[in-house]
């Protein structure tokens, strides 16, 4: 994985640049690993550990398909940085009122980089581009979120 796949990448990458990092010359079995890798490093290995001990025949293929799609392919491109795939994937799951992952991905915030204000200004632009309630309930599983990892990380 290059240096700009671990976030710190600018993003300014010009359209010859579209599709690169993207694993568009990796097998089935690299891009699974390198997605492995990736989901690990944003999520964390316990968040991960869990989701695999609790897969089944039912949601194995689901599991594959999150693994290498979302976390081996878009997750692992090196054209933005892990910082602004946070924030962009943060402000869609709000503007979609796709709420129940917002929590994973605001503590996965501690790992990508995105600061409390970064998430705030992405909830901004929900709320002017998506709506206010949208943007306003993502905001307060924000608030709650960050205060649990205050507490965790106080002991």
């Amino acid at each position: 994985m290059s240096e700009n796949s671990a976030g710190s990448g600018n993003g300014s990458g010009s359209g010859s640049d579209v599709g690169s990092g993207l694993g568009a010359d990796l097998g089935h079995g690299d891009r699974h690993a390198q997605g492995m890798a990736v989901r690990r490093k944003v999520l964390g290995d316990a968040h991960v550990d869990r989701a695999l001990a609790n897969r089944s025949d039912l949601d194995t293929p689901f599991q594959t398909l999150i693994t290498e799609g979302a976390w081996g392919t878009v997750w692992a491109s090196d054209a933005i940085s892990l910082r602004e795939r946070s924030m962009l994937t943060l402000a869609l799951l709000a503007a979609t009122g796709n709420f129940d992952e917002i929590a994973m991905h605001i503590r996965a915030t501690a790992n990508t980089g995105a600061s409390k204000r970064d998430v705030l200004e992405a909830f901004q632009h929900v709320a002017i581009y998506a709506g206010v309630p949208r943007a306003n309930h993502a905001l307060k599983i924000a608030k709650e979120t960050f205060a649990q990892m205050e507490q965790e990380a106080a002991g």
